[in-house]
């Protein structure tokens, strides 16, 4: 299978973003009794702007309901290693600093035992401050400095994998 290789739609996640974070899409499950929802508004917002799901079982990233979709789709660590390892379908990132973060990127918050837990979205800049969206204590415009979090990364979205012919 030949994949071509398509833009992320920056607008169209922070337009997602906007929508939505303040209420839930009610075609996904709100996982804010089940340890947080902010990976699953997370996916949801990247999936707006590269709307290619991986379909690999455990190892893709993809929703279809509670009970059918990937540990990458829900879980902050899961959705890193998908993002900076995908090589096949479906959305590709980098890790990086945080001044190369651009609108529709995604953060995320860990402690010092490299334990991430939490993946806002970034939807804006103000005076050189970054400005997030997310999901389990939900914010929209939210600054950064505004959290407390012992490590910090950046997963800048490069774009999306899609078969040939798809979009």
């Amino acid at each position: 299978m030949t994949l071509q290789v398509l833009s992320y739609d920056r607008e169209s996640a922070v337009a997602y973003a906007r929508k939505w974070a303040y209420a839930r899409n009610p075609k996904y499950y709100n996982f804010d009794r089940l340890g947080g929802d902010c990976t699953n508004f997370a996916s949801q917002c990247i999936f707006a702007g590269a709307p290619q799901m991986n379909g690999t079982p455990v190892f893709g990233w993809y929703y279809c309901s509670l009970n059918d979709r990937t540990p990458a789709w829900t879980g902050v660590q899961y959705l890193y290693q998908f993002l900076v390892g995908n090589e096949g379908i479906g959305p590709f990132g980098e890790e990086v600093d945080l001044n190369k973060l651009k609108v529709g990127d995604v953060v995320q918050f860990g402690r010092m035992t490299n334990d991430f837990y939490h993946s806002p979205v970034v939807v804006g800049f103000r005076r050189g401050e970054i400005l997030v969206a997310t999901h389990s204590n939900d914010a929209y415009n939210r600054p950064l400095s505004s959290y407390t979090f012992e490590k910090i990364r950046g997963i800048h979205i490069l774009g999306y994998r899609a078969p040939d012919g798809n979009m």
